[in-house]
């Protein structure tokens, strides 16, 4: 446990150190043995990045298949005003004015509260 002493085989308190300890470098078996998880590691990774890159492009071709099979409708809105002129959401709530004069926001009375 870390709340108790380190004991040493005779059940005494191990004595502190007199010395300085010295590092102690790797053997060349750790070395390599170091060197192949890093590898691994590596190319672990090197394939989790490729296969995410293919299923990204298969997801998006099956995509692109789709909207080219089934085209969106327009909408009526986008209909009537034509595909030169763009709706303003600013201006349809009032917060801008409107680019074109026939563009008026709808006004609540200042008795009446906004939902």
């Amino acid at each position: 446990m870390a709340s108790q002493p380190p004991f040493n085989g005779n059940g005494r308190v191990l004595e502190p150190l007199s010395g300085p300890q010295h590092f102690v470098p790797p053997t060349a078996r750790e070395m390599r043995a170091q060197a192949v998880r890093r590898l691994q590691t590596g190319l672990f990774g090197l394939a989790a990045i490729v296969l995410i890159v293919g299923l990204a492009s298969i997801i998006n071709d099956r995509a692109r298949l789709a909207d080219a099979a089934n085209p969106a409708p327009r909408s009526e809105v986008t209909a009537k005003q034509g595909a030169a002129t763009k709706a303003d959401p600013l201006a349809d709530a009032g917060v801008v004015p409107a680019a074109t004069p026939d563009q008026s926001p709808t006004a609540t009375p200042p008795g009446e509260a906004a939902n």
